[in-house]
């Protein structure tokens, strides 16, 4: 998560509940932070292909060594 900016940290934290908080839905994270359900969309979209790139690509390093 080291990756992530501090919005899209805010975003994945809030929506799949990490650091022990509770799972909020996409429009209660829009509300909590002042945007629209969409942009939270996008931000929450944007944030897990970050995650992703970065998990495949340890992932393809790990198997080359």
């Amino acid at each position: 998560i080291h990756i992530l900016d501090e919005r899209e940290k805010e975003v994945i934290i809030g929506r799949f509940g990490l650091d022990n908080e509770e799972e909020r839905t996409q429009r209660k994270v829009s509300r909590e932070l002042g945007t629209s359900c969409s942009y939270v969309s996008r931000i929450e979209k944007r944030a897990l292909l970050k995650l992703f790139h970065e998990f495949y690509r340890k992932n393809e390093n790990t198997i080359k060594n």
